[in-house]
């Protein structure tokens, strides 16, 4: 699902990165999105073809305005 989005977010703490899967290192995408558990670090929302990853407040209030 991952590689068919146009734009993955994520955020951790106070650290927000943005990923493009068609043109960003696929190894180092899922690197940050998955978590220790070894599935999709939570909360995962998919918004039309982006997926938001972790929570960062900032990202969260631009994403939900």
């Amino acid at each position: 699902m991952l590689g068919s989005a146009s734009r993955i977010r994520t955020g951790k703490g106070k650290k927000q990165q943005e990923w493009k899967p068609a043109k960003d290192d696929k190894v180092e995408i899922l690197k940050d999105v998955i978590g220790p558990s070894g599935n999709l670090r939570a909360p995962t929302w998919r918004i039309g073809n982006e997926f938001i990853v972790g929570f960062n407040p900032e990202l969260y209030e631009e994403v939900f305005r």
